[in-house]
């Protein structure tokens, strides 16, 4: 496996074309990731959606929220919830996610595309598609991450930290699907 651009994915999923690679006019780079759950599609579905609710990577990290009620607005850290939310499956394009997406695309049950909202800073055009898949052994969650404007020095670097972040993200919703 070629880390950090490819993790957890087969040979047939690293070359399948999705709706992410149709949004960076001149990709750079692209890199995808794999895990497996237990739980049937419908299940690991409705947990990617929660997306829309929190990051579900590293709360540390990655889910800070300031305190309006604190006398400094201090920063606190949000846990991505352990529960379904209801309605986070109404999915709409042009919905805000993840701090810094929007929903481009989805076909319920099968994948959600989003891409960055703005194309400043040291990545242009920044797109990727999360897929559902049906497996032997339950289910499958794939990411592929389509990106350009990067150099060789930051885009290995962008791809080792999506990698931490994204691993953590799709190996935690395949296990709360499968609870």
């Amino acid at each position: 496996m070629d880390l950090p651009e490819h993790w957890g994915t087969t040979a047939a999923e690293r070359a399948r074309r999705t709706p992410a690679d149709d949004l960076v006019a001149v990709p750079t780079d692209r890199w995808t990731r794999g895990a497996t759950s237990t739980a049937d599609s419908a299940t690991l579905w409705r947990w990617l959606c929660q997306l829309t609710v929190a990051p579900y990577s590293y709360d540390l990290v990655d889910n800070w929220s300031w305190s309006s009620s604190a006398p400094l607005r201090l920063p606190r850290v949000c846990r991505s919830p352990r529960t379904l939310t209801p309605g986070a499956e109404d999915l709409q394009v042009g919905q805000r996610l993840l701090m810094i997406f929007v929903v481009d695309s989805f076909v319920s049950g099968e994948h959600l595309t989003i891409r960055r909202r703005t194309t400043s800073g040291p990545v242009g055009e920044f797109a990727v598609t999360y897929a559902v898949h049906a497996d032997p052994a339950g289910s499958r969650l794939t990411a592929t991450v389509v990106l350009d404007g990067t150099g060789p020095v930051v885009g290995k670097a962008l791809a080792w930290g999506d990698l931490v972040m994204m691993r953590r993200q799709l190996t935690l919703l395949c296990a709360l699907a499968a609870r």
